[in-house]
């Protein structure tokens, strides 16, 4: 299939700006292969966010489980371009420095049924603790069914294992755990629940006040 034009502007201011800040082959290279077969699946398609999660939700469906982190924030990174959304772009440029690109830590590959079958087992810290147990009062105070509330908290203790070993206490840590975690799910459905709890898990593991007003309010959510 031919790349359209448009698409292959985009790559191009895309890997001009990477480049103008100072980065090499080490980041453009995975960058323009994960784009050269996401370009093709966007040809035609309306320049809006829904079309490009669909294509993306596709494509990552062909990405090795260990590439997926990597491959979600160039998904992440390219969009703007993709749209012409010049403010992004600028935020983006701003923003691109060779402390944050590319990724240079993700968890270690585990396999699900392991996590799944021991993560009750596990001991957690003072904060996590709060934090899941925060995660649990809200539930309980939207009248969440007891089955519910016990599902998440184990995704959200599935996320604080796999987060145990990230060199820093961040947005980025916890984002990048996520989409290294993504993969483990091989049921979609599964995987859309996980990203949900861990959508609403954030806010009590970043100790924000207003935490338990993210909870169970049925926002639609997507890997990106």
């Amino acid at each position: 299939m031919t790349i359209e034009q448009r698409e292959q502007q985009a790559l191009e201011v895309y890997i001009k700006l990477l480049t103008g800040k100072g980065f090499g082959p080490d980041t453009f290279v995975p960058r323009v292969n994960f784009l050269n077969k996401l370009m093709p699946m966007l040809a035609n398609k309306e320049l809006n966010g829904r079309e490009y999660r669909i294509a993306i939700e596709n494509l990552m469906d062909s990405v090795e489980g260990g590439d997926w982190a990597e491959s979600l924030v160039i998904a992440r990174e390219y969009y703007p371009f993709w749209i012409n959304d010049l403010k992004a772009v600028a935020q983006l440029s701003k923003n691109a420095t060779k402390d944050t690109l590319p990724i240079d830590w993700q968890p270690t590959h585990v396999e699900l049924s392991s996590l799944w079958h021991t993560v009750d087992e596990e001991k957690f810290g003072t904060t996590d603790s709060w934090a899941l147990k925060g995660y649990a009062k809200a539930l309980r105070f939207e009248n969440a069914e007891q089955t519910l509330i016990d599902t998440r908290l184990k995704l959200a203790k599935i996320m604080l294992v796999r987060l145990r070993d990230a060199p820093e206490k961040s947005n980025k840590a916890y984002r990048t755990t996520v989409d290294a975690t993504l993969p483990l799910f091989e049921v979609k459905k599964n995987r859309r629940l996980f990203l949900v709890v861990v959508r609403e898990f954030f806010h009590f593991w970043a100790g924000n006040p207003d935490a338990d007003k993210f909870v169970l309010n049925n926002h639609t959510v997507s890997m990106l």
